[in-house]
């Protein structure tokens, strides 16, 4: 069984580890500077400096996570400076700080087995006193420190700019080719130029079927407009039909979100299906609100549905998943998790994320008896815009 994290508790680590590498990257930087052999003037001035850039970034991360950005399309200057730096930065530091921390408690573990195997008196040599020694270790501490944020970096910029397709090959009873995008965030790090490319990508896979599965945004209801416009570019044989995800109910009423929709000609399937009467026979695209923020309704998703009829179940959470397969419904297609944004590998295969402890469907493929879920990594960042191990995803299911 799966261990499961709240949110809460998930949050308040994440703060505290972020608060944490504030503190301690400075402390390490102010007593590298102090044991340099420069001018009290100069140590002055670069502890100072060193203080004010990691406290300006750390605000403006947290400013950027707290309050909504209503910015649409910043030029790329303005979007690299005054976001994307400063949450590479905030991610970043806390694997920096996580890691020096745990090699300087690794090294003092060590020197207290030698001083217990040798002596005190081998522990009393000078070489610890060696400027060039110290010199060297500094270096070697500043390479270490920054290679998460170089990381960090690759993973924002690779997030930004590159998508995997997944194709999956299911059966359904009756032939289609359904194309999924979930979790577009749209905001600072997914900006209209963005969106237009997903759109050109689905467009060129040719769908029957376009599924959308919900956070459209990221923390501003000023983006959903134009995300819509682009997602609306996509002529699917069959149509194109939405869900809602948590975050569109934290910018905006259910109302004004299904005004929004309306307008860009999106079906809003909120507790709710429609049947589809295709050459090959019928099927049925069914919606649920979100599990947590909205008032899902599976019962009235799937009212007046005949149980033969093959049917396709979008939820913005794959948690739905052991009621949707009691209902022998063929295929759910869900999202939220992003597949964990950021995994880590385990010895011998495998990864882990928060998602993971979170939940037993964090992405990929599952099954109950014959109805199945799949779980799409999206194309969008939450929170900071890296993605490590778990990259952008169009999604692609030929059903038959």
């Amino acid at each position: 069984m799966v261990p499961t994290v709240t949110f809460g508790t998930l949050r308040f680590i994440v703060v505290g580890l972020a608060v944490f590498a504030q503190i301690y990257l400075f402390l390490r930087l102010r007593t590298a500077v102090r044991s340099s052999q420069s001018s009290e003037r100069f140590k002055l001035l670069a502890v100072f400096l060193a203080g004010s850039v990691i406290g300006l970034l750390f605000a403006m991360n947290v400013l950027i996570l707290l309050r909504p950005v209503p910015w649409v399309d910043p030029p790329a200057p303005a979007q690299a400076l005054l976001f994307y730096l400063p949450a590479v930065w905030g991610l970043g530091s806390i694997f920096s700080a996580l890691l020096l921390a745990a090699l300087r408690l690794a090294g003092g573990a060590r020197r207290a087995v030698a001083g217990r195997s040798h002596g005190p008196a081998s522990g009393a040599g000078g070489s610890s006193a060696d400027p060039g020694r110290r010199l060297i270790l500094q270096a070697g501490a500043g390479a270490i420190a920054a290679a998460p944020l170089v990381l960090c970096g690759y993973g924002a910029a690779r997030a930004g700019r590159s998508h995997e397709v997944r194709e999956l090959s299911l059966p359904f009873g009756v032939p289609l080719r359904v194309v999924q995008l979930t979790d577009h965030h749209a905001g600072p790090y997914m900006t209209r130029s963005d969106l237009r490319r997903y759109a050109e990508a689905v467009i060129a896979l040719e769908p029957d079927v376009f599924a959308l599965t919900g956070d459209y945004v990221s923390n501003s209801i000023a983006f959903l407009p134009g995300c819509l416009e682009e997602m609306a570019r996509v002529r699917a044989r069959y149509g194109t039909f939405a869900v809602l995800g948590n975050h569109e109910h934290w910018v905006a009423s259910p109302e004004r979100l299904r005004t929004i929709f309306r307008q860009h000609g999106i079906p809003l399937l909120c507790n709710a299906h429609r049947v589809i009467r295709a050459a090959r026979g019928p099927f049925a695209v069914a919606g649920i609100d979100d599990m947590r923020i909205g008032n899902d309704d599976l019962d009235a998703a799937l009212a007046g549905l005949a149980p033969d009829i093959p049917t396709l179940l979008l939820s913005h959470r794959p948690e739905i998943f052991p009621a949707a397969a009691e209902r022998k419904i063929a295929l759910t297609l869900s999202g939220h998790y992003h597949g964990g944004q950021i995994q880590l590998p385990l010895p011998g295969g495998g990864a882990t994320s928060l998602a993971h402890l979170r939940t037993p469907y964090p992405e990929g493929l599952h099954r109950i008896g014959e109805s199945r879920l799949y779980v799409s990594r999206g194309i969008g960042t939450t929170f900071t815009p890296v993605r490590l191990g778990a990259w952008p995803e169009i999604t692609v299911c030929n059903l038959s």
